[in-house]
């Protein structure tokens, strides 16, 4: 199969062929019809994640048809369309037995803990417990945009930000994560305020719903900006991009007892994120991670997204085969771009 494959960290990466992968006994391999381009990807190559070995293959988020199933699997068979978590959970440990297959104590990550999704087909662990059918109404593409960034924005946002109708909701960071989230919130009522450096983003986050829009590039202080248009604060924030000067701004921005939810990244290389502890404490803020979403919990969300609530695809600005790859994933660097990427593996 071709795939996109890197040697070394932060040197180019290529399309060239490799192996085709075979399942596991409690696994399948699945034909990649569609996979997104996402920033958490970029920090893979970048060697933030000490669970990448050399030479790699990323890609994490993504939708296909299942083509081999090991002899364990009971609930799939060769021609059915699915999609898969990000994390993919071992389904025996205590945290699955609980129902958070999302901090599974043994999860695998396509695209980290072993070959991804950029590539013709790619091989899934433990399908039974995370596999999930896409309906044959809905395109891969946004079933691809649904495994990490809709899905990780969708619990941020309702399951762990326990969103209202009428909070307002800061939104940092306008890519596929940040976008998800502000469609979401305005879905649920919330008005929010969407922050980015991006005109383009900012324009996209008008679209999608947002009350009001943060040129951080123009803006000495997004936490002061923010009090001043939600007159007092947010009450929920979600840091959807992953920096130091984000997630400050994040919990600067909160009103009273709200809520901060980090969703993006901090690449070790940053060093200490310095978190504004004093406020949090004297405010009574809550700030907590959110890390996916368990394949278990995917049929709200879908029904929303087949009820037309919800628009994924409306996500999805650009389309690329697997030989534009390599350069597009080294621009997430300097310009983490507006909108989902989706790669067609085939095209």
């Amino acid at each position: 199969m071709r795939a996109v494959v890197f040697e070394r960290y932060g040197e180019p990466a290529r399309t060239r062929d490799v192996p085709d992968p075979h399942p596991a006994p409690h696994g399948v391999t699945v034909r990649v019809e569609a996979t997104g381009l996402c920033r958490s990807d970029w920090h893979g190559w970048q060697g933030h994640d000490p669970d990448i070995a050399l030479p790699h293959v990323p890609g994490h988020e993504l939708a296909g048809v299942v083509e081999a199933v090991g002899d364990r699997v009971t609930g799939w068979r060769p021609g059915d369309r699915v999609t898969v978590p990000f994390v993919c959970a071992c389904g025996s440990c205590a945290a699955c037995a609980a129902g958070d297959q999302q901090v599974c104590e043994r999860q695998t990550q396509p695209g980290f803990t072993h070959w991804g999704s950029f590539a013709q087909y790619v091989a899934l662990d433990h399908a039974d417990v995370n596999l999930v059918a896409v309906p044959e109404e809905m395109s891969f593409a946004t079933a691809a945009s649904l495994g990490c960034r809709f899905a990780t924005a969708f619990r941020a946002v309702v399951q762990q930000g326990r969103v209202a109708a009428g909070e307002w909701v800061a939104v940092h960071g306008c890519g596929g994560v940040g976008l998800s989230a502000v469609m979401i919130a305005a879905a649920s009522g919330a008005r929010v305020v969407a922050v980015d450096v991006s005109p383009q983003a900012l324009d996209l986050a008008r679209k999608f719903g947002a009350t009001e829009c943060v040129d951080a590039s123009s803006v000495p202080d997004t936490a002061a900006a923010i009090h001043d248009l939600t007159a007092g604060g947010a009450h929920l924030s979600l840091d959807a991009l992953g920096s130091p000067t984000t997630c400050a701004a994040s919990v600067n921005g909160l009103r009273r007892r709200g809520r901060h939810i980090q969703v993006g990244l901090l690449p070790s290389a940053s060093g200490t994120t310095p978190v504004p502890m004093a406020r949090a404490i004297a405010l009574e803020l809550e700030l907590l991670g959110s890390h996916g979403m368990a394949a278990h919990t995917y049929p709200p969300m879908l029904e929303l997204v087949r009820a037309g609530v919800l628009r994924p695809d409306l996500l999805v600005t650009s389309t690329i085969g697997l030989d534009a790859v390599p350069a597009a994933l080294a621009a997430l660097g300097t310009a983490p771009g507006a909108g989902v990427t989706v790669i067609e593996p085939w095209s």
